[in-house]
């Protein structure tokens, strides 16, 4: 679904990022969805994608609401990023209507139950790990194609990917693989002038927490919002500059 979208309540008076083209895994709800509308407000235009189809409908409209119709285009894409064949379509659809790509958020996550290793289902295992980190890899690999000098890619991490937290195993694996990926990646793209970025938030306010830890003190955390400002923020410094490690966390700590 592709909807044209004009500037109100999300747009800036002064668009930093008018004509540029991002995408956001994981766009539906949580950091995905914040991101997706702080960079909406600069006048980016998006390509949405997640794998609740309901969900995405319901964001497509909530943007198509917001914005209006004319200025900033929305492409909303089902993907399921552990899947190639379904990374494969979604590129396709994205090079049909953009042709290119200025900014990836590689932001597609899940979480999982607490549960020591010895009770840890292998089902869950490959689950959180095809989905937090192999989809991470097949995304970027097809974006790769498309994106220029001055690119950004944003890889959304947590701050599990230099901590351990027990009875997260799958969970801090994939964080932790997915940072050697993102270093990888860095120093393979520097000559190609792309830059990569390592988002470590710590403990943001997001839907995630029910699965994690259904009692954790929201009250304490951050908002999605904060983060996704502090990301727009990094993807708008000069070409010649980038934030490598982007780690933020709540006054309070790690929780």
């Amino acid at each position: 679904m592709t909807k044209r979208l004009s500037s109100n309540t999300l747009s800036s008076p002064n668009p930093r990022l008018r004509g540029q083209v991002a995408l956001v895994t994981g766009a539906t709800r949580g950091i995905g969805l914040a991101i997706a509308r702080a960079l909406a407000t600069e006048g980016c235009n998006l390509i949405l994608t997640a794998r609740d189809a309901p969900a995405l409908t319901r964001v497509a409209n909530e943007f198509s609401r917001e914005l209006g119709s004319a200025r900033i285009k929305v492409l909303a894409h089902l993907c399921d990023v552990r899947d190639p064949h379904s990374v494969d379509a979604l590129f396709r659809a994205a090079r049909q209507q953009f042709k290119r790509l200025d900014i990836l958020i590689n932001n597609a996550g899940i979480a999982h139950p607490n549960l020591p290793i010895e009770k840890l289902p292998l089902p869950v295992w490959k689950d959180v790990l095809d989905t937090n980190l192999t989809g991470m890899f097949l995304v970027t690999q097809a974006a790769l194609v498309v994106m220029k000098r001055g690119s950004t890619i944003v890889n959304n991490l947590s701050i599990a990917a230099t901590r351990v937290f027990p009875s997260s195993a799958a969970y801090n694996a994939s964080k932790h693989g997915a940072l050697g990926l993102t270093n990888t990646l860095r120093a393979e793209l520097r000559s190609r002038g792309i830059r990569v970025i390592a988002l470590l938030p710590g403990a943001t306010n997001t839907d995630i927490w029910t699965t994690l830890w259904p009692q954790a003190p929201r009250r304490k955390m951050m908002s999605a919002a904060t983060v996704a400002e502090a990301v727009v923020q990094a993807i708008l410094l000069p070409a010649n500059a980038t934030v490598e490690t982007l780690e933020i966390l709540p006054t309070v700590g790690t929780l």
